[in-house]
């Protein structure tokens, strides 16, 4: 037993030591220089077992940009030791991936009368699905549930239309959706968050009361219920939803660059086995085309489109599918730049905004820029918490933070909305 002890040893040493210690899955922030390394990056992110978490995929990586992988445990050597022999500056941005997962986790109460932070905490689908039903019933005069259609897997999509005073006239409308990219945790808090909000400080905050007289706003907290499930339950990294078509190798589309904006050009993928493949057709996957029906039926009447995201804190306008200006380019920018002021005035913390192909890169097929072709003349992207720090592992007691930043930039920019279409 002692001979084999010292055996175990010297192998170890002889292969080297950190080998032999026991590894956790990592996210590594990595820095090409010069086109070389880019090259070598994009095929290191494309070819071995990992997953881009920034940029969306690997031919967005360019020189002297940081660029964040997931590495499971089972890559992490081979990757490191490729790095190091190419001489590509990284470092370990997060050590142990798991700790934080079992912390989003942990905790979960189904039941939102059972503690006051039931809204800083994750929570799984069957849950988000009782919460639906639970505030439907609890505030029938402000809250009212429209399904809108069902995901790939038959999961049903739930639209929550919120209503303050209701006159005579016709009331204008705006859209939130969350959770189109299924590993964005803090997106679908922010939905909850949001309508918790507005429903327990309607009559009591001049904003919120605002708004909501003026306009009827509709909530999909989960836009992606197949791979919202499947983060939960198989891959916490997830991206796409969970379609199969036939001659697809691999599973998933990539939602928002399914949308009919450029589709599938430059900046998303015809490769099925890609985070941004962009599916067969605009509106192949019933996720995207629920959203884009219900859309068109209420096209007069919505003014605002609002879609909610992680990570990167970043308040996006049209367009991302190309470099062209939208007609009101002004106006958006003005708007997002009012929101990012009120954000950094109130939270400390700062926002990017822009154009979405300027700001970050193209992304073809996105629901913002559909939504403004439709006619929906205001449209934003907001990019939530953090900056990388934790990426989509954004631990629960931010939660508050993020959604506060997030509500202080839909009032902002729902407000000016509101007064500018009566």
């Amino acid at each position: 037993m002692r001979f084999l002890l010292i055996l175990c040893f010297w192998t170890c040493f002889l292969i080297e030591n950190h080998k032999c210690t026991p590894e956790h899955d990592q996210v590594l922030s990595i820095t090409a220089k010069t086109e070389e390394e880019v090259n070598i990056l994009r095929n290191v992110s494309s070819e071995y077992e990992t997953v881009l978490w920034q940029p969306a995929a690997p031919s967005y990586i360019t020189a002297n940009k940081e660029v964040h992988l997931f590495v499971p445990a089972s890559s992490l050597v081979t990757v490191k030791d490729l790095l190091n022999k190419q001489h590509i500056s990284h470092q370990v941005l997060l050590q142990n991936t798991q700790e934080l997962i079992e912390k989003q986790t942990a905790n979960v109460s189904s039941d939102p009368r059972s503690s006051m932070s039931y809204y800083e905490r994750y929570h799984p689908l069957e849950d988000i699905y009782l919460w639906i039903n639970r505030t439907t019933h609890q505030y029938p005069d402000m809250v009212q549930p429209i399904l809108i259609g069902s995901s790939f897997e038959k999961r049903p999509l739930w639209v929550l239309k919120l209503s303050g005073k209701r006159g005579n006239q016709p009331k204008r409308a705006m859209w939130i959706d969350c959770g189109i990219h299924a590993r964005e945790w803090i997106s679908h808090a922010f939905c909850l968050w949001f309508v918790q909000y507005s429903v327990d400080f309607y009559n009591q905050i001049p904003d919120m009361t605002e708004i909501l007289d003026s306009m009827d706003i509709y909530v999909l907290p989960v836009m992606n219920p197949d791979g919202y499930k499947y983060t939960w339950t198989k891959n916490r990294m997830w991206r796409k939803n969970r379609s199969k078509h036939p001659g697809n190798y691999c599973t998933g589309t990539d939602l928002n660059r399914n949308f009919d904006a450029n589709w599938c050009t430059m900046g998303s993928s015809h490769r099925s086995c890609d985070d941004t493949y962009c599916g067969l057709f605009p509106e192949s996957e019933p996720e995207a085309e629920a959203v884009a029906n219900f859309l068109r039926s209420h096209k007069h009447d919505m003014k605002l489109y609002l879609s909610i995201h992680s990570y990167s804190q970043m308040l996006l306008f049209p367009y991302s599918c190309s470099y062209q200006e939208a007609a009101n380019h002004n106006e958006l920018n003005e708007m997002a730049k009012e929101a990012a002021m009120n954000i950094r005035r109130y939270y400390r913390n700062q926002y990017k905004y822009g154009a979405g192909a300027k700001t970050i890169y193209l992304a073809p097929g996105g629901s913002d820029d559909w939504a403004y072709n439709l006619g929906i003349e205001y449209s934003f992207t907001f990019e939530l918490q953090d900056m990388g720090r934790y990426g989509f592992l954004l631990p629960p007691e931010l939660i508050s933070k993020a959604c506060n930043e997030a509500l202080t930039a839909v009032k902002t920019i729902a407000l000016k909305v509101s007064r500018k279409t009566q």
